[in-house]
């Protein structure tokens, strides 16, 4: 289990880039980055695929988890985009990184799940250190006029938190699944963009290796590891460890001299880092849970 968390919290490490290749990606509109980077992180799967053996035995995918990939996948970025164009990019985005919360609160619903205080703690101080960092330290301006896409914001987080819990519930299904949901995000995305956007194509060589880093780990691998971290790993401690995400996008972009190091910088480190302890303290100080249905170590 311990294995499987790591690789999910991997995820969360490359989707710490997300802001730094997306702002080194140029002015592509946003469907279209999504139509391309998603076709890249098909190409990861199917590279996967050959490079490991085949199963022994064929496993049938039931239609409900085509629904949930497919869902979470393209409707997590279709509502976060109108929920941007909709209302203030601090307010939305915070509003849809409530989504560790919800699957560290949606856990206790789940079979063979038991949810303790120390994870709900430690999710609330990563929101807390989340806070911190969207708001750039100042206050929250929550205004009527933007109801709708904060509608949508909320939308994002209960999409991909039920995505992320239902797919635990299908454990037997392979992670390769994944390299399908991304070729439909990216069909679906391509279709989006030819409706509602203008072409806009990178300008120079950098722009393109900032688009095929995307494909490569953020729009990627990272959807394959979360995977296999939702079904296998400790899906709080995953939970809670998730807000490390924003802090780690801002201390990349501080290292490549795009934001400047300040207090609360340091504040939104000592909340998230001391949350993601908090949540995983069954895990570190030996504590061991009972094995999930279907998902143990």
């Amino acid at each position: 289990m311990a294995r499987a968390t790591l690789i999910g919290f991997s995820a969360v490490a490359m989707w710490a880039l997300l802001a730094l290749l997306t702002d080194a990606s140029g002015t592509m509109p946003p469907f279209q980055l999504s139509a391309i980077t998603f076709a890249i992180g098909t190409c990861v799967g199917l590279a996967a695929r050959l490079l490991t053996p085949a199963p022994a035995a064929r496993v049938k995918i039931p239609p409900q988890v085509w629904a949930i990939g497919i869902l979470g996948l393209f409707g997590y970025h279709f509502f976060y985009f109108t929920a941007l164009r909709n209302a203030p990019a601090v307010e939305a985005s915070l509003i849809a990184y409530l989504w560790p919360l919800l699957i560290v609160l949606g856990s206790a619903l789940m079979p063979g799940e038991r949810l303790a205080w120390y994870h709900v703690a430690g999710a609330l101080l990563g929101l807390a250190g989340t806070f911190l960092i969207v708001t750039r330290g100042g206050a929250l301006a929550f205004d009527p006029r933007y109801g709708f896409g904060y509608a949508m914001a909320a939308v994002c987080a209960v999409l991909w938190s039920s995505y992320s819990l239902l797919s635990r519930r299908f454990p037997s299904v392979p992670t390769t699944v994944v390299t399908w949901f991304c070729a439909a995000t990216s069909a679906l995305s391509l279709v989006c963009h030819l409706l509602l956007e203008h072409t806009v194509w990178p300008e120079n060589a950098g722009q393109w290796l900032a688009v095929l880093g995307l494909g490569l780990m953020p729009v990627g691998a990272a959807f394959y590891a979360w995977d296999i971290g939702v079904k296998r790993g400790n899906i709080q401690v995953l939970g809670a460890a998730s807000y490390a995400a924003p802090l780690l996008s801002t201390l990349v972009l501080i290292v490549f001299g795009f934001a400047e190091p300040s207090w609360r910088i340091l504040a939104a480190c000592v909340l998230i880092t001391g949350g993601a302890v908090l949540a995983a303290k069954s895990l570190l100080f030996g504590r061991r849970a009972p094995l999930r249905d279907g998902a143990g170590a």
